[in-house]
């Protein structure tokens, strides 16, 4: 059976109601069998759901306490503090943007969460100044606070540990597309990953759409590795009856969900689900996305296995960093 084939199958199953876990155990097995296997595990995740839970992960427990800490002590600075790294004073949108500084869903009225955001960066450099933005595209050189101590230090920390999974799961997602495990490596020597660091103040009263913690929207590079801090629910996908399903927080996991580049280049044979999140808990609630896309200048033209008479290209083709900026520039609207 094609690969066309298996996705108009997975097209017309029942609207999924739960979030599959899969062990990452495999992932770096010398038994090509045993990899693929496990990528036919993700091609099913992918294809139904868009989203999936994975355990055995290989993200340090100490690295994502750390980066706990230190998210903690920021966003308890005084706003005018953390304002002098405003996003929307740099030319790449990396530092701070306050509480309804962004607005993902174009119908809402600003996203209830406050964040702070940045790419790859060396963790040994030292000669960041946190001060000021410097020159420089999209993917350009970081800005860092001078408070709390140690802020960068575990910021990058996390961020290498998540790129080293990202990493291993790109040869996992080329097996599960029937290409060979190397496909995406000539296309992803200097992704463009951005982490964010999020904090989701409580929200109380009744639900309103036009206002909650992370407005509907798909993301947008080839996926997503999302930290949920435990024992709050926020997380929600959207079914295709148009049914919101919980993901809440599963002790030792991460969640895996794709992205608009991935649907792109799969003609929506991979799915890139609406989600949003929404704090209703009464307490303060924190998660740490890594967006792993692509680099800047790879085309995202449907591959040819995705492709055929029945299912027709769906999208113009546009280079990732065009699309990811032109996204980035909608969301914060200078």
């Amino acid at each position: 059976m094609s690969l066309v084939d298996v996705a108009q199958q997975a097209d017309s199953t029942e609207a999924f109601s739960h979030i599959p876990v899969i062990d990452l155990s495999d992932v770096s097995s010398k038994d090509p069998a045993v990899r693929k296997a496990l990528a036919d595990t993700i091609r099913g995740a992918c294809m139904n759901v868009g989203f999936f839970y994975v355990v055995s992960h290989g993200i340090p427990e100490a690295a994502i306490a750390q980066v706990l800490a230190v998210s903690k002590e920021y966003f308890s600075l005084p706003i005018e503090k953390k304002m002098e790294l405003e996003n929307k004073k740099t030319p790449n949108f990396k530092g701070y943007n306050p509480v309804r500084g962004g607005r993902i869903d174009p119908l809402s009225e600003g996203d209830v969460q406050e964040g702070f955001q940045f790419s790859w960066e060396a963790l040994e450099a030292d000669d960041y100044d946190g001060r000021r933005a410097k020159d420089g595209a999209m993917a350009g050189a970081n800005v860092w606070p001078r408070e709390p101590p140690g802020f960068r230090e575990a910021a990058l920390a996390y961020y290498h540990a998540a790129m080293a999974l990202g990493r291993n799961l790109f040869p996992m997602f080329a097996l599960a597309l029937d290409l060979p495990e190397d496909f995406f490596d000539d296309k992803t020597k200097s992704s463009a990953a951005i982490m964010r660091l999020l904090h989701y103040p409580p929200q109380t009263g009744s639900m309103d759409d036009r206002a909650v913690g992370l407005g509907a929207h798909s993301d947008w590079e080839c996926f997503t590795i999302l930290w949920q801090e435990p024992g709050i629910q926020a997380l929600q996908v959207l079914n295709k009856e148009k049914q919101w399903i919980n993901a809440p927080p599963v002790p030792g996991t991460l969640v895996i969900n794709l992205g608009d580049q991935f649907a792109r280049w799969t003609n929506d044979v991979f799915k890139s689900t609406v989600h949003r999140a929404v704090n209703r808990s009464g307490v303060r609630r924190y998660s740490i996305p890594l967006f792993f896309g692509t680099d800047y200048d790879v085309k995202l033209e449907p591959i040819p296995s995705c492709v055929s008479l029945d299912r027709p290209p769906k999208y113009e083709d546009v280079t990732a960093g065009d699309y990811v900026k032109s996204k980035l520039q909608a969301t914060y609207v200078r």
